[in-house]
């Protein structure tokens, strides 16, 4: 097995570097043959500068570690984790920014906007390119790894959701048997020791799930753990060396005066220069919202940030005036007859949010942090969800950690983790990291896919169980998530 990871990385290094130079190689033959030329005539005419061979290979070191770096942040070299599409798509937002970049670079050094057909002309063939090489890897990847074949072992809560996760996955995961861990551990190591590549652990009690980490480990079997709410909580741990024993530290706040300062000049400066440039396109959206029927151009709503604090965020109003009429607030559904036409256009191009610019100069909210959501929709996930509250430990963001890896309809306690993955390992490179990967879910179509029909918020109906470990034996499938009536 570890011989096979090995070759699995390094297969994947090695097209990861195939497509790297090909894209590099297609910058400089574009720099060499028109543009250099075209930035000699012009800085020789006005300063005497010509360009050499270590100018030359500057320009191009530049552009690679650019377009390196966003292949990194954006997905682009994860071939064989990510889908076939998603692994195009992030290369193509790497390439098309890199681009814009580079020849911002060249309007600079020429001091004048030059010709951008060329660079054009390169951004189609690089997209040709990376669409065959796209193909190419992953045939190559399923060619020499297969799915694994994995072992699911299940406590009280319903598999049924885990399961559907893993099945959007057949070419990496195949579950091949589920386990109950009433079946004990005993039956449970028995059975992972014959056929399987590794096992799944799906909310079960931390006493087994200890012994059958330690069990695998010790083996060099494979383990995919869904982790409970302390996980995430340790994850962010600080190690302290004061004994000659490993102490981890859990802080009581959130974030230090450094890091909250830091954040907020960043919200200051970029929610200024966003609304100076997105002043046009809020025009024209305001015109849109009000020309079709007349109703106001913005939605006010009550809302909670940081410390349970309530204020009223701005949108772009996307549905009808009478939406909720009957004074019950819900989130919106899978194909909402509530939302306009004009209002669906704005939500799938993110510019109903907008106005929340405002907000965040404001300082009510940040461009990185948990989603702030309705006093009501919160007081209905604590009743089965108390540790729902941890999210308002930073203030709310108009984007964050869910958004970025989850959906519109992540459950609240999938949701929860993921927001607290943020605010455990919070930095300011993880903010400005998560901003870029913003504009990546902009044109994801399941991030704003609704919760299903009749639901007022994104609890989703499971199975009926008791989680020993958190909540003090509430019901283990409300609070992960289960549709209540």
């Amino acid at each position: 097995m570890r011989k096979l990871e090995t070759s699995r990385r390094i297969i994947i290094l090695f097209l990861s570097l195939v497509n790297l130079a090909v894209q590099v190689t297609g910058f400089a033959l574009c720099w060499f043959w028109y543009y250099k030329p075209i930035l000699n005539e012009i800085t020789n005419k006005e300063k005497g500068i010509i360009f050499w061979i270590k100018g030359d290979l500057t320009l191009i070191a530049v552009y690679l570690v650019i377009l390196f770096l966003l292949s990194r942040t954006y997905g682009g070299t994860r071939i064989g984790s990510l889908k076939a599409w998603e692994v195009f798509f992030s290369q193509l937002i790497s390439t098309v920014i890199a681009n814009i970049m580079g020849y911002a670079v060249l309007c600079l050094m020429a001091t004048e906007l030059i010709r951008a057909q060329e660079m054009l002309l390169l951004t189609g063939a690089q997209i040709l390119w990376i669409g065959i090489w796209t193909l190419l890897s992953q045939g190559i990847y399923s060619m020499l790894f297969p799915p694994r074949d994995l072992l699911l072992v299940n406590g009280n809560r319903s598999a049924g959701e885990i399961l559907r996760k893993f099945a959007s996955r057949p070419d990496k995961y195949r579950i091949c048997k589920t386990m109950d861990i009433a079946e004990g551990i005993p039956a449970i190591c028995a059975e992972v020791e014959k056929r399987y590549d590794g096992m799944v652990l799906w909310d079960i009690p931390t006493a087994e799930r200890n012994t059958l980490l330690k069990y695998c480990y010790g083996r060099s079997i494979r383990v995919y753990i869904m982790p409970k709410i302390s996980d995430v909580l340790v994850k962010g741990t600080e190690e302290m060396h004061i004994f000659d024993t490993p102490i981890y530290l859990i802080r009581e706040y959130a974030l230090t005066v450094e890091q909250r300062a830091a954040k907020r000049a960043i919200d200051l400066i970029c929610s200024v220069l966003l609304l100076i440039l997105s002043l046009p396109f809020m025009i024209l959206v305001a015109l849109a919202v009000k020309l079709y029927d007349g109703g106001p151009v913005l939605y006010r709503q009550t809302r909670c940030t940081i410390g349970g604090k309530q204020f009223r965020i701005l949108k772009f109003r996307s549905m009808r005036v009478d939406a909720e009429k009957d004074g019950v607030a819900r989130l919106a559904s899978q194909k909402d007859d509530r939302i306009t036409p004009v209002g669906r256009f704005i939500r799938a191009c993110r510019l109903d949010e907008l106005p929340q610019l405002w907000n965040i100069f404001k300082g009510e909210m940040s461009f990185i942090g948990p989603r702030p959501e309705r006093p009501e929709i919160i007081a209905e996930y604590e009743k089965e969800m108390p540790e729902f509250s941890f999210r308002m430990k930073v203030k709310a963001g108009l984007a964050g950690y869910a958004q970025v890896y989850g959906k519109y309809n992540t459950t609240p306690y999938d949701k929860l983790k993921l927001d607290l993955t943020y605010i455990e390992n919070y930095s300011v490179w993880l903010d400005l990291k998560l901003m870029l990967l913003t504009l990546k879910i902009l044109f994801k179509p399941d991030a704003t896919e609704g919760v299903e029909g009749g639901q007022t918020t994104a609890m989703k109906e499971e199975k009926k169980g008791n989680d020993k470990d958190e909540s003090n034996g509430r019901k283990g499938n409300k609070a992960r998530g289960g549709k209540r009536s």
